[in-house]
């Protein structure tokens, strides 16, 4: 057993490495969110004067932004690196070493969430920093960083599967965009029940993303709320254990041993 722990630490420990050594992939996750919030203030503070909106700050109501997309970077870069170990044949090589499927997909995810420590940390003080609404109080925010690792963790279930079906950095880059959609067409620009295209709330009700985004919208904007919490807790828990046991599958077949 200890040299399972001690190999899946190596495992976290050098996917971490690998993400830090590459700024052009770590910096710009933590980053091009927030500009995603100060494009979305700025050009959508006018909507704090709608009868019913939540809060008369956009950048409070925005600050969800980061959390959601900083998973979907997670998700991207995660599913990168692991493509990566496909295409060069690391993979095969730990085919022929004592260390199982369990803790190899334990290590790369361990290191993926290392990096969600990091994002996490640095969008709750950079709110704070704004002066942006904390409605929830002081404690709100460890449940806000449980709720956002366990999103991360989610997303980077998806990452690891999808990486390990595609078996392509490049196809796995490609997937960018499909995922970007499933934001955009959510409630991440406006609460549903203020969205006046019936499509657009049709769309935005249906899509998982809006009650992520929600359930951390809601330390912000109205304090603790058990009904958002509980669907953004209730969802990525089955995002996990669905994409967790596909990508369990899915390395089973990738690690031919020989």
């Amino acid at each position: 057993m200890s040299l399972q722990i001690d190999s899946i630490y190596e495992v976290a420990r050098r996917s971490f490495l690998r993400a830090i050594r590459q700024p052009a992939a770590f910096v710009p996750a933590i980053v091009f969110p927030l500009f995603l919030v100060a494009v979305n203030s700025a050009g959508l503070d006018a909507a704090t004067d709608l009868p019913g909106f939540p809060t008369d700050s956009y950048v409070t109501f925005a600050l969800a932004i980061p959390f959601i997309q900083g998973g979907t970077f997670s998700l991207l870069n995660t599913g990168t690196d692991v493509s990566t170990d496909v295409e060069t044949g690391f993979m095969n090589r730990l085919a022929m070493t004592p260390l199982g499927g369990p803790s190899l997909l334990a290590g790369m995810l361990g290191g993926a969430m290392a990096i969600a420590v990091i994002q996490t940390i640095f969008y709750i003080a950079v709110g704070f920093a704004v002066g942006a609404d904390f409605e929830a109080g002081a404690a709100g925010i460890p449940l806000l960083f449980l709720l956002s690792l366990t999103i991360c963790f989610a997303f980077s279930c998806i990452g690891t599967f999808t990486a390990l079906r595609l078996g392509s950095s490049e196809a796995m880059q490609s997937m960018f965009p499909v995922f970007f959609v499933f934001l955009f067409f959510s409630s991440m620009a406006m609460p549903r029940d203020l969205i006046e295209q019936d499509w657009f709330r049709t769309v935005a009700t249906i899509n998982p993303l809006s009650y992520l985004i929600e359930g951390i919208r809601s330390f912000y904007v109205t304090g603790i709320d058990g009904e958002a919490l509980a669907l953004a807790f209730g969802i990525s828990f089955v995002l996990i254990a669905v994409f967790l046991s596909l990508a369990a599958s899915s390395l089973r077949t990738t690690l031919v041993r020989t």
